[in-house]
């Protein structure tokens, strides 16, 4: 089994020292941040199984934080809050929080609720077959709903990022696409000679997806020009 990958979001020092040790007993990573700023950046370089987020903190808060992941991500986001007030609970799970735990909590109850939610996302990740939101090109299957990729039905863990490349390829599958088509459309920004950035996302796709990526058999280069992904493509679509 993969090791999950846990991003903890807290501005108490001493919270995430305790948790930490607990995790490292469970074989978990930990990636750290000390506010939903720190956390979005994290995500944008970090493939990422569950988020353990504090509501009060400095320059972004949990509850701002969890809006702005969820406008992109479907991971599991469990809030921590010193507030016990019902309407507190209400919204931290009104704006899509997964479960949420009082402070001061028990570091074993905290790790308990995140193997329930782990358990929970591995059983809707199982991939099925002849599923209206998946495009396969063949052995690799995107699910365009859940964000879950498959390459002979084992589940491969992409960042945002290369998700909405690999999404974008495969909506265009066999058109070669430039640098700057792909930079334009996933960062949403003008392309400026940002050829690097896209080639380095692109390294990392074929290091997941491909068995050799020297010799790629789905993302192609076509020198000069950009990439495309090669492949007979079978989309599933209410359409």
């Amino acid at each position: 089994m993969a090791v999950a990958t846990i991003l903890m979001v807290d501005d108490e020092y001493e919270i995430i020292k305790l948790m930490e040790i607990y995790f490292k007993n469970e074989n978990y990573k930990l990636l750290k941040a000390s506010n939903g700023l720190e956390a979005l950046e994290q995500l944008e370089r970090n493939v990422v199984d569950l988020i353990v987020l504090d509501v009060m903190m400095p320059k972004m808060d949990g509850i701002e934080a969890c809006m702005r992941i969820r406008e992109k991500n479907h991971i599991p986001i469990i809030m921590l809050s010193a507030k016990s007030q019902d309407i507190d609970k209400i919204s931290g799970l009104s704006v899509g929080a997964d479960d949420y735990v009082t402070k001061p909590f028990s570091p074993l109850e905290l790790v308990a609720r995140i193997k329930a939610q782990l358990r929970r996302v591995n059983h809707f990740q199982t991939p099925r077959k002849n599923n209206e939101d998946e495009i396969r090109i063949d052995q690799l299957v995107i699910n365009r709903a859940s964000h879950v990729v498959t390459i002979d039905d084992e589940v491969v863990k992409l960042t945002p990022r290369e998700f909405a490349i690999l999404l974008l390829l495969a909506q265009h599958a066999g058109k070669v696409l430039s640098m700057d088509q792909i930079y334009e459309h996933v960062w949403q920004d003008p392309f400026m000679e940002s050829k690097n950035t896209v080639m380095v996302h692109i390294r990392k796709l074929r290091e997941k997806l491909e068995a050799d990526p020297q010799k790629p058999r789905y993302i192609q280069t076509v020198w000069g020009i950009g990439y495309k992904l090669k492949g007979d493509m079978q989309v599933s679509d209410d359409d």
